[in-house]
């Protein structure tokens, strides 16, 4: 396992290829998931290392074989951004593809924001217009972390979190923990002055994600992908998921 310090935290990556293994690209996953299981198990590393590029996935802090700290003050929105950038610092890469999934298409983005200059495309998955809805009262998924037994939790999509996150072996207070974090929301003001290609796309029947379109037309130069027949959980591994981002890079570059 590789490490890295961000703002004295360690966290693990995987660089798959190495120094001079083609055009390198950042896996950043989503909420209760870790670089093991978002890229490796579900096909992304092989699907990139077949196309001679450079896979490097990291866990984000409170995932994985990162550290996973139970204070809410160190999983801000800006940290994580910074965690991506450190590693491609420690990696000494000036520019890469950047890709998140869901909760890590919101890093990805915030890091795009920050050094557009680093970054040669940028894909989102697992997100669409509901990035600006506004959050909702309370913290429903803090308290299905929390929950001492996971047959309490009685909404079907909260229970699906938690169950993965128990699964995967997490650290369900560190993911409790991470989720009270100040994340404010981004505005279309903001997104419009991003100078760098987007592809952003979501399954047809993610309603966590909604309509991958609306978010795409914000940007300068974006581009939206619906995959037809999958949810939020059933499009991470799909072929129509990497062949959409393949065709991307391809007319991007």
């Amino acid at each position: 396992m590789a490490t890295f310090e961000s703002g004295g935290l360690t966290l693990a990556y995987d660089d798959i290829g190495g120094p001079g293994e083609g055009r390198p690209m950042i896996l950043v996953h989503g909420f209760t998931s870790n670089r093991n299981e978002n890229w490796r198990r579900l096909g992304w590393y092989g699907a990139l290392e077949r196309r001679r590029m450079r896979a490097i996935g990291l866990d984000m802090r409170g995932h994985g074989e990162s550290v996973r700290p139970h204070d809410p003050a160190l999983y801000g929105r800006e940290a994580m951004a910074g965690d991506i950038l450190a590693l491609m610092d420690h990696l000494q890469i000036e520019r890469a593809h950047l890709l998140g999934f869901s909760m890590g298409s919101r890093l990805a983005l915030a890091a795009a924001l920050r050094a557009p200059k680093r970054f040669a495309t940028l894909t989102l998955g697992g997100i669409g217009e509901k990035l600006f809805e506004p959050r909702l009262d309370g913290n429903p998924m803090a308290e299905a972390m929390e929950a001492a037994d996971p047959e309490t939790i009685k909404e079907p999509m909260l229970k699906s979190f938690r169950q993965f996150a128990d699964d995967q072996g997490e650290d369900r207070l560190a993911l409790a923990a991470l989720t009270r974090a100040k994340d404010e929301p981004f505005t279309k003001d903001e997104l419009a002055k991003l100078d760098v290609p987007v592809l952003v796309v979501a399954g047809a029947r993610d309603e966590l994600a909604g309509d991958p379109q609306p978010l795409a037309d914000v940007f300068p130069d974006g581009r939206a992908v619906r995959v037809p027949g999958v949810d939020h959980f059933s499009i991470i591994g799909h072929a129509l998921f990497k062949a959409s981002v393949f065709d991307f890079l391809d007319g991007a570059i």
